[in-house]
């Protein structure tokens, strides 16, 4: 008789995470969020519809290699304001994550900002938590069909909008707008605008807390950033612990309790869904919901507020709390340091760029008078919002002599060539001669660059 032997259960070594629905809090934090995230899509969606100095405010036109904002025209030549730009993004976020943790991720990052805008729209399609958990376990039905369509409805429409305004950065928004209405939109434009809004929904509408919990590195390298000074979110365990419901008016000393009462809301606002009062944790964007809602139920228990607090792990120890230490000055004195010389740069900078390339044709031409011709051609850049004609001078006292094919005369922004003959007396010498030429705006003489030349003379004749 065969017996047949029951093959062995293989266990999955993936679990499935389950949804997080954040219960929406108000409360003093909740508030400063709401502004930020207002303040942050507002600048996002209405800053390329607002035009300054004839130019749309943000506008990064790659064909023309002009790069315009806030009134400020930059070039490729400006490439070191980027340079500038990358680090002292990186020295704010060192200098901000030492001082208050991570202020970033709560308040600013743009996956928070999106999610919460996300949230808002799924608030006012399906209700509050338990109405949203209560929609997706109900079977399908039309009220279920008609909620979860105006929230897709809603959701779809905003991350296109948000993909629309994206490509709105790089090609004039107004333009775009006619491109789209008139079915005219270029294959990268489109590509573009399809694939940001997509991203949007994705990052904003599904994976949500698993981009801060998986996919952002932020919070794998932020403990190298984090000290006993620095500012976390903390339960404060001594005066919760033990747990435990309780009615109102209660003394939870006398029932051996803490101030904690378990109601677990802490846990339920929680846009990752963990328990702070398990410590300090890698999943935790310090948006400080927790600390809201919290405080809401120690008022209603007659509680002090601040079982879930701001605090410093030296605090935490009852130790002193050092606000300045050394690396938040090295922090500030090099942003400081870096954003001043980076603003003082950009607002003297002269609104002028020009170089003389030598003709490789010919080294040089002995002409009948006896001196000796070089040829180049000047590339000039006019970096201002008016057009200009400028002026070529030798340095005082200098023997040579300019011919210019045309006048040197610009529209605003234009990038142009001019032929340049330079003459040079015959007896001056031999060779290489460096020279220098100034070239100067006719009606602004602070506006002016100096232009290293090297010219080149025939050997001498024994």
């Amino acid at each position: 008789m065969e017996v047949n032997t029951p093959l062995p259960v293989q266990n999955s070594m993936y679990r499935k995470e389950p949804k997080v629905y954040p219960r929406h809090v108000s409360g003093r934090f909740s508030r400063v969020r709401d502004l930020a995230m207002y303040v942050l899509l507002g600048l996002y969606y209405f800053l390329p519809w607002i035009n300054i100095g004839g130019h749309q405010s943000v506008l990064f036109d790659l064909p023309a290699r002009r790069f315009y904002i806030l009134g400020l025209t930059f070039w490729p030549q400006d490439f070191i304001y980027l340079a500038t730009l990358m680090v002292s993004a990186g020295l704010s976020l060192f200098f901000f994550t030492a001082l208050a943790g991570r202020l970033w991720c709560g308040y600013a990052c743009p996956q928070t900002v999106w999610t919460e805008a996300f949230l808002m729209m799924e608030r006012w399609t399906e209700g509050n938590r338990q109405q949203r958990m209560k929609l997706d376990a109900a079977p399908w039905s039309q009220n279920k069909i008609l909620r979860k369509g105006s929230k897709q409805f809603l959701w779809i429409t905003f991350s296109m909008w948000t993909g629309f305004t994206f490509v709105g950065f790089f090609t004039p928004i107004r333009e775009l707008g006619g491109s789209i209405l008139s079915f005219s939109l270029g294959p990268w434009e489109t590509f573009w605008a399809i694939f940001y809004g997509c991203a949007t929904y994705g990052n904003a509408g599904f994976l949500r807390e698993q981009v801060c919990k998986y996919m952002c590195p932020y919070a794998r390298f932020q403990s190298a950033m984090f000290d006993n000074d620095t500012l976390i979110i903390s339960y404060d365990e001594r005066r919760g612990e033990p747990r435990g419901s309780r009615r109102k008016g209660q003394n939870p000393a006398e029932h051996g309790l803490g101030d904690c009462i378990n109601c677990t809301l802490c846990v339920q606002v929680c846009p990752t869904g963990i328990d702070i009062r398990e410590g300090l944790q890698i999943e935790c964007i310090a948006c400080a919901a927790c600390i809201d809602v919290c405080d809401q139920v120690m008022d209603k228990m007659a509680y002090p507020r601040g079982l879930i607090h701001y605090t410093t792990g030296n605090a935490e120890k009852g130790k002193h709390t050092r606000v300045l230490r050394p690396r938040i000055i090295i922090y500030a004195s090099l942003l400081l340091a870096l954003v001043t010389g980076t603003l003082w740069s950009m607002t003297h900078r002269t609104p002028l760029r020009a170089d003389l390339i030598r003709d490789r044709n010919a080294l040089y031409r002995e002409l009948q008078d006896g001196s000796v011709e070089n040829v180049y051609t000047m590339k000039v850049t006019n970096m201002s919002a008016t057009a200009r004609e400028y002026r070529l001078t030798a340095m005082p006292g200098s023997p040579v002599e300019i011919e210019l094919a045309r006048p040197l005369r610009l529209e605003a922004e234009e990038v142009a060539g001019f032929p340049v003959r330079i003459h040079l007396p015959r007896s001056v010498g031999q060779g290489v001669q460096n020279l220098q030429l100034q070239l100067t705006a006719s009606d602004d003489p602070s506006i002016s660059k100096t232009l290293d030349v090297r010219f080149i003379l025939p050997p001498t004749q024994d």
